[in-house]
């Protein structure tokens, strides 16, 4: 396969995506061949066997055992063959080799977030090393998610109250996308990611930086505020979205669909972000999710610092 893929398959980025591909294009052969031989069989049949006149009398004809009983076994055969080698290859997608790099995954409306083992927490985008397995251990801190990445050829359901896994090695260094494929809400569209696949040493780098590093809390904030899709909701040059913009939100008068009113402070700010069903403002649905309440608190303290900063 080359390297964008095929008319029907994506980009082939994984160790194990090369064997899903030959068992679909084994399975889409076979599903051509007897298509092709069925509808031949129709047209043919359609021709020897028309009716030529009025008076004609169909010929009786006798069915051939031996044709039923080579067609039971040939297709007895091919359904062995491709169960076992699709048995072979759900248990390689769902045993992950010893000693896999284990990343665990949260995913939540309308984002992922991802904790490194070194305790790491980083939102948005996946960060992994290369031609390094790496074994994702998933849940969720709502509804029901789907994990997939096409290139790769993986896709785990991530579920409440349970954990899922899934496990790949990205055979090249490049960034390749994130979807979720289970419907979660008016936002599912736009939970999106990437995963970036980097050498070792550059992995290494990257997660020694990703706690936010020497940048500024306002600058911390900023690419906070990208990495968990803030700004599907929020504008930040007063464009009205989903959700109130971000452009002079700090120090405004604050009108709620309660009737009560209040001043953007920070605590305005914190609380908006943690509990968002609180003061709703007027003109606009209550559709933000509590589930950015989780966030640590120095990410929290950086949103604000950003939020305070869009003028």
């Amino acid at each position: 396969m080359g390297d964008k893929g095929t008319f029907w398959m994506p980009q082939s980025a994984s160790t194990v995506s090369g064997e899903v591909d030959a068992l679909f294009y084994l399975t889409f052969w076979i599903s051509t061949v007897i298509f092709l031989m069925v509808v031949g069989a129709m047209a043919y049949f359609v021709i020897r066997y028309r009716r030529r006149s009025e008076s004609e009398v169909p010929v009786d004809e006798h069915d051939s055992r031996l044709f039923e009983y080579s067609t039971i076994g040939l297709s007895i055969v091919l359904v062995l063959i491709v169960f076992t080698w699709g048995f072979k290859v759900y248990l390689k997608l769902n045993v992950a080799p010893p000693g896999a790099y284990e990343v665990q995954v949260t995913a939540s409306q309308w984002k992922w977030d991802y904790t490194y083992p070194d305790g790491t927490v980083y939102a948005g985008d996946l960060h992994v090393p290369a031609n390094r397995p790496v074994r994702l251990v998933m849940n969720s801190m709502d509804v029901l998610h789907s994990f997939f990445v096409p290139q790769f050829r993986i896709k785990q359901d991530v579920v409440p109250n349970r954990y899922t896994s899934v496990w790949f090695e990205a055979s090249v260094t490049d960034t390749f996308d994130v979807f979720c494929t289970e419907y979660c809400g008016n936002q599912h569209s736009g939970m999106l990611g990437k995963v970036i696949a980097h050498p070792q040493e550059e992995f290494d780098l990257w997660l020694s930086e990703a706690g936010g590093g020497d940048l500024s809390p306002e600058e911390y904030g900023e690419r906070l505020f990208g990495q968990n899709n803030c700004n599907t909701c929020h504008s930040i040059d007063g464009t009205r979205i989903v959700g109130p913009s971000m452009q002079g939100l700090f120090g405004s008068q604050r009108q709620f669909a309660s009737g009560e009113s209040a001043v953007a402070d920070e605590n305005y700010l914190l609380n908006s972000i943690v509990a968002p069903a609180a003061q709703v403002v007027e003109g606009y649905p209550p559709a933000m999710p509590p589930s950015y309440g989780s966030l640590p608190q120095d990410q929290l303290n950086a949103l604000v610092a950003y939020i305070k900063s869009v003028q």
